[in-house]
């Protein structure tokens, strides 16, 4: 079994077949949230803070760190919002840039086992990042894309992802180091995109023995009612082998696809966080109900 090991300062987590699904935080992007952009090239970094510790409330296992605003001094506020992050929670940190000095400087500061997202399979991509990765002893997120794009045939991608985990290799990043990004693509767009992924996801599985992550909302994009596509992705993608992802730990239909695939995996023994989180749920819910019914046979009796 392949587990890709990324710590924080004080706390492990494991990413693996035969492990609990890895969430990965996705809220600290911001990627279409214009007023975080504006907050966070000024400076105010005060919606940072309260993602970051709703989405480790919610049970993130780790945090995604993204800083890219345009004409902003990435590098900058990257590693600004890494030291922040870490000091308000203890979950390891995926290193978001697609910008490799950003990347650096993230790393600088980062205390434990970073998961740097990303590299690809372009040639000056790799020859820039993976020895970055090789320095710092962290573990690298590999997007199945290169030179000629995104393939639409997922033999080509996963022929990228090979070439990644080889090139790895030869910088001294073990496969167990190596997560791989398959591409979600919009089904809206692309009717086979989450059949794809899947056949991807085995083969990496089978073939290649690496671990994997995605960002799963791209499956959904475009269409109504995104959260169902979501969390029904999720389940069948961790039933093909996905082992984490970047999604977004508040919505709770993800959390109990999640939750629920981990149960028929066996990767949530003896059902005992499936009991946790619904016992307890049940028993508020079954209070609020009780004494809802109180109120209303005392206004019938009254």
């Amino acid at each position: 079994m392949t587990r890709t090991v990324v710590s924080s300062a004080t706390r492990e987590v494991v990413i693996g077949p035969d492990r609990p699904f890895v969430v990965i935080g996705e809220r600290i992007n911001p990627t279409g949230r214009k007023l975080l952009a504006a907050e966070m090239r000024e400076g105010d970094y005060h919606r940072v803070e309260a993602d970051a510790l709703a989405q480790v409330a919610a049970g993130a296992h780790m945090l995604d760190v993204n800083a890219g605003i345009p004409l902003a001094d990435e590098p900058a506020i990257l590693a600004e919002a890494i030291r922040l992050v870490q000091s308000l929670v203890d979950v390891p940190l995926a290193i978001d840039s697609s910008i490799v000095e950003a990347l650096e400087a993230g790393l600088a500061v980062y205390e434990g086992k970073a998961l740097v997202n990303s590299v690809t399979g372009e040639e000056e991509r790799l020859e820039r990042v993976l020895p970055l990765v090789a320095r710092y002893g962290a573990a690298v997120v590999a997007i199945s894309n290169d030179e000629s794009g995104i393939s639409e045939d997922p033999d080509v991608r996963f022929e990228v992802a090979a070439k990644i985990v080889r090139r790895a290799a030869d910088h001294g990043i073990p496969a167990s180091d190596v997560v791989v990004d398959p591409l979600v693509m919009p089904v809206g767009a692309m009717r086979f995109a989450g059949a794809q992924v899947f056949h991807i996801l085995r083969r990496l599985r089978e073939e290649l023995g690496v671990n994997s992550t995605c960002g799963a909302s791209n499956i959904s994009f475009g269409l109504p009612n995104r959260h169902g596509i979501n969390s029904a992705f999720l389940a069948m993608a961790i039933s093909n082998g996905l082992t984490s992802a970047i999604t977004n730990p508040l919505e709770r239909e993800i959390v109990t696809a999640i939750k629920a695939a981990d149960v028929l995996t066996g990767n949530d023994r003896d059902c005992v966080a499936w009991i946790r989180t619904f016992r307890e749920t049940g028993a508020a819910a079954g209070g609020r109900g009780r004494r809802r019914g109180r109120r209303r046979r005392a206004v019938r009796a009254g």
